[in-house]
């Protein structure tokens, strides 16, 4: 592999050449060296430099962009080529949307470490947008998502139900058991707290809110489900929220499900892979293990 993509890549995420010498354990002038020759063999400049750091140019982008997907496909190749040879083993890159990856990842990873000891999980959390433009590009091996995102260069698959419900503070004047029954217009007056855009929770609301007919006149925006579980905790509103995301709130009483009309909200959980015809077996062994025992929480 060439040397010089690997070198270009460090400066391009450190932003500095004496970083990325110090990262590759090279010296600074070598490393000045191969981003010179990388600028010779694509013809243009690809970094623009000033005193405190340097960062990419347009150009620069584009190489970059390139450059990690040239790398992510020599590393898999590799693999490949390794698991014809061995078991399962080696790094496994798994990215998972944030309530699957933060409530019901965990244990998957232990059940796989107990099968699999040389299979060396590296995990990144986002959102589902995030996650499954990274397994497209080659920066993961498989992401667990919360919602479709179809893509030519993805493999989805179905693999886990999740039901979603509208959640308040404990002793919210809408969750006493005698009121019966809500409809979503009497949540009208509440504060909605929801995720961020490109979040999978917040496309299920936003789905949830077009089949109703139904626009709150108050929202927060959120970037993760803790931070909207103790701000609903805290009185500041109401929120859709994943039954495997708040299992202990409800158990400790800190949060109460409200009985919503045409709640709780059901969607799919979904394995994404790249649409190869080879993957390493670290990365099969994984899929066949979210498949099997990755439904329940």
């Amino acid at each position: 592999m060439d040397q010089a993509l690997i070198v270009f890549i460090a400066v391009a995420e450190k932003k500095h050449f004496t970083r990325a010498a110090e990262e590759l354990h090279m010296t600074q002038p070598a490393v000045s060296q191969y981003i010179r020759a990388l600028e010779r063999t694509v013809g243009t400049r690809l970094l623009e430099r000033d005193r405190k750091q340097v960062r990419l140019n347009k150009a620069g982008e584009i190489v970059y962009r390139h450059a990690k997907e040239i790398v992510g496909l020599y590393g898999r190749m590799q693999s490949l080529v390794d698991d014809l040879l061995h078991q399962a083993s080696g790094r496994l890159a798994i990215g998972a949307s944030y309530t699957f990856g933060e409530y019901a990842l965990p244990r998957i990873i232990a059940r796989l470490q107990s099968l699999y000891p040389s299979v060396k999980p590296a995990i990144s959390i986002g959102n589902t947008k995030d996650i499954s433009e990274a397994v497209a590009a080659g920066e993961l091996d498989i992401g667990v998502v919360e919602g479709e995102f179809p893509h030519e260069r993805l493999r989805i698959e179905p693999f886990a139900e999740d039901r979603m419900h509208v959640v308040a503070m404990a002793g919210h004047r809408l969750a006493q058991t005698e009121r019966g029954r809500l409809g979503i217009d009497e949540l009208a007056d509440e504060t909605w707290i929801v995720r961020e855009s490109g979040s999978g929770t917040r496309k299920a609301t936003e789905s949830m809110f077009a089949r109703f007919g139904f626009e709150p006149r108050s929202r927060m925006e959120f970037g993760s489900t803790q931070l909207i579980k103790e701000s609903v905790e805290a009185g500041l509103g109401v929120s859709l929220l994943s039954g495997w995301a708040i299992r202990k709130e409800l158990a400790l009483g800190t949060l109460r499900v409200l009985d919503v009309a045409g709640t709780p909200v059901s969607r799919q959980f979904y394995v994404v892979i790249p649409a190869a015809d080879f993957h390493t077996r670290a990365t099969e062994v994984f899929r066949e293990l979210l498949l099997r025992e990755g439904a329940h929480p």
